[in-house]
């Protein structure tokens, strides 16, 4: 059997092989040596065999003639990784799960595949792998004996989302929000809103059977009557109204802890938490209405709530030490928009510690083009209702932002470098704190953030 032969075999029938950070790789595993910012993936291919990689995969010719029957040389790796992730794709037997939304996908996915675990054999796409890339591995290193697999879909561009969903071809599809994201290519979020809908778009996705979606705003309410039009034989609404399929019916602040009441289906649940976290809540609306369509017990949902941890970077809580401080970090510093930045304010004002200051930290939000300015201010302005022990603010358009309010009630700090940032803190802290970080990913926050952590 030819080379090229074992490794699609290889990779067609086992999981999780397919690598391209040769410090990811473990015994058996192929490497994949792509053309990165700075150099070409073949300069660790050497380092990768060492580590006990079974093959590696390569655009470009190699002068070393050692270990030739490790390596396969393709000229077309793109057409190459297509090709067989189209193959495998094929050959899965499983339930597809496609999600897209402007915020949430991998939270929602992450949250999906733990609750479903707990019964099924379950593939998911590795952290946020939601570009071409990401998908075409994540379609490659699914089991192809798994019961269902998940994948999340994501697009800053026309036509992203058309171009992904015909290689994942999900039966359900689920779409978390629209929200003000990548408005530089968009524009409005009725753009946003329209390129989503590619993914239940037949002419796209000829698998399509269901939608699950959000049902709160304008443009979400306009997904239905595209789906609709497409005649997408079930259109699951998920929302706050009773308008729709699954919603929240009632929140109840008790002297410890909130009390939610959700409606899934007609039918009642109760669900306990400490803090007021309802945009977390509708991720389990959207777990809950999952499990409700395909009659799996809600019971093991609502035995492991408890047991599930945020994903990093998206609410993570880390305890550490600054000198004898004791500092609870909340990591919100993976992504922001400007409705996911108010729900991360209401968050934290909701935390009850007793003896322990409240730092909110906020960096930039980026890709909302023409309307950047006017949504940092919205945020200042939203911010201005609460009272925080102390505000820090990085990055130009907060800068300007906070110039408009004349008298701000909360007190302010502006900081330009993530070196800055971590400097103020152990300097000026002088109380335990609960230290919440939210901003957009390569900011100056997002940077601190790392480094916090590290």
């Amino acid at each position: 059997m030819k080379i090229n032969e074992k490794i699609e075999n290889y990779i067609l029938n086992k999981s999780n092989k397919l690598k391209i950070n040769s410090n990811d790789i473990s015994k058996g595993d192929v490497f994949l040596a792509l053309k990165g910012k700075n150099c070409h993936g073949n300069k660790y291919i050497n380092h990768s065999l060492k580590k006990g990689a079974k093959y590696c995969v390569t655009n470009k010719k190699i002068q070393n003639k050692k270990n030739l029957d490790k390596i396969y040389y393709v000229r077309d790796i793109n057409f190459f990784l297509k090709s067989l992730a189209i193959k495998k794709r094929n050959c899965f037997k499983g339930k597809v799960i496609g999600i897209t939304g402007s915020a949430g996908k991998t939270t929602l996915k992450t949250t999906l595949s733990f609750f479903m675990k707990k019964k099924y054999n379950v593939s998911f796409s590795h952290k946020s792998y939601n570009n071409f890339l990401g998908v075409i591995l994540s379609i490659l290193n699914m089991d192809s004996k798994s019961n269902f697999a998940i994948f999340e879909l994501g697009t800053n561009n026309f036509g992203e989302i058309s171009s992904l969903v015909q290689y994942v071809k999900p039966s359900i599809t689920m779409i978390t929000n629209i929200q003000p994201t990548h408005l530089e290519n968009f524009k409005t979020k009725k753009n946003v809103a329209i390129e989503k809908s590619d993914i239940f778009n037949p002419k796209y996705n000829s698998n399509i059977n269901s939608v699950i979606l959000s049902n709160d705003t304008k443009e979400e309410k306009n997904l239905v009557k595209i789906a609709k039009k497409y005649k997408v034989k079930n259109v699951i609404k998920v929302g706050d109204t009773k308008n729709n399929n699954s919603y929240i019916n009632k929140i109840t602040k008790r002297k410890n802890d909130y009390l939610y009441e959700l409606i899934i289906n007609k039918k009642k649940y109760l669900i306990k938490t400490k803090i007021f976290e309802k945009h977390r809540i509708k991720n389990l609306l959207f777990c809950m209405t999952l499990f409700d369509k395909y009659k799996i017990s809600k019971k093991i949902l609502l035995n492991n709530i408890e047991k599930l941890k945020p994903v990093e970077g998206r609410g993570s809580l880390i305890k550490k030490k600054l000198g004898k401080i004791k500092i609870h970090f909340i990591d919100e510093t993976y992504n922001a928009n400007p409705i996911t930045m108010k729900q991360s304010i209401v968050y934290l004002n909701s935390i009850k510690f007793k003896n322990y200051n409240k730092v909110l930290i906020l960096g930039n939000m980026n890709e909302l083009g023409k309307a950047s300015v006017k949504y940092h201010f919205e945020i200042i302005k939203f911010l201005e209702n609460y009272k925080f022990d102390l505000v820090i603010l990085c990055g130009k358009l907060l800068e300007l932002a906070i110039c408009k309010i004349k008298k701000p009630k909360n007190n302010f700090i502006i900081l330009r470098n993530e070196d800055d940032l971590l400097k103020y803190l152990k300097k000026h802290l002088y109380n335990n704190a609960i230290l919440l970080a939210k901003c957009s990913n390569n900011t100056i926050v997002n940077k601190f953030g790392r480094k916090f952590l590290n």
